[in-house]
């Protein structure tokens, strides 16, 4: 039984690690996604052996800190400076960054997640529009913390090569966001003076 369960372990760790470097290296963004690749390409049929989520994410920083170490700082501090910009742009919808450039898992793939707080989807479109600013609009699926779901705007534009992808919300969604992917707990989001915060300790 001992053994059994460490097999088990070993299983699932080298399926975290195997979707970490799917993430990292190829630019999954989706956990199941990668779960799905690291299963086939390991030929691993347990299902059972799946890591979790809050797994992956951590497996995701630990592949970075072995053979990206320096470059990830880089590339994070970037984002974030990108984010900071971006978010003063938009500073009328209130805007809260989430996702992996604040969590810090952010990579060379990542673009930049911000949650915008608008009466309708339209007030930023008409925003952007009136800034010439060239975008695609797609939705996203979320999970709220009553367990229903709820599928929002997206508006998604680049800032030079990075891709931001604006989720729009209404006003009253700023007091509850939506549960994490990663643990199921409440989204962390982080308005401009915690990001520019973050920026302050990413400083060499």
């Amino acid at each position: 039984m001992a053994r059994r369960h460490r097999d088990h372990h070993r299983l699932k760790t080298l399926l975290a690690q195997e979707c970490a470097r799917l993430m990292t290296e190829e630019g999954i963004k989706d956990f199941r996604t990668a779960k799905r690749k690291a299963a086939l390409h390991l030929a691993i049929n347990d299902k059972a052996a799946l890591p979790d989520n809050a797994q992956i994410e951590q497996a995701v920083l630990e592949h970075q800190r072995l053979f990206h170490a320096e470059q990830q700082v880089d590339r994070l501090r970037e984002l974030r400076q990108t984010a900071l910009e971006a978010m003063s742009f938009l500073a009328r919808f209130r805007p809260k960054l989430v996702g992996s450039v604040l969590s810090g898992t952010a990579g060379p793939h990542s673009d930049i997640q911000i949650h915008l707080f608008a009466d309708t989807p339209t007030d930023v479109l008409l925003f952007l529009m009136e800034h010439h600013i060239p975008l695609e609009t797609s939705e996203r699926r979320l999970k709220l913390n009553n367990g229903d779901h709820v599928v929002l705007p997206v508006f998604g534009f680049r800032a030079g090569d990075t891709p931001i992808d604006l989720t729009i919300f209404a006003p009253l969604d700023e007091r509850e966001p939506p549960r994490s992917p990663v643990d199921g707990r409440p989204l962390r989001r982080a308005g401009p003076t915690e990001v520019e915060s973050l920026l302050v300790s990413d400083s060499p």
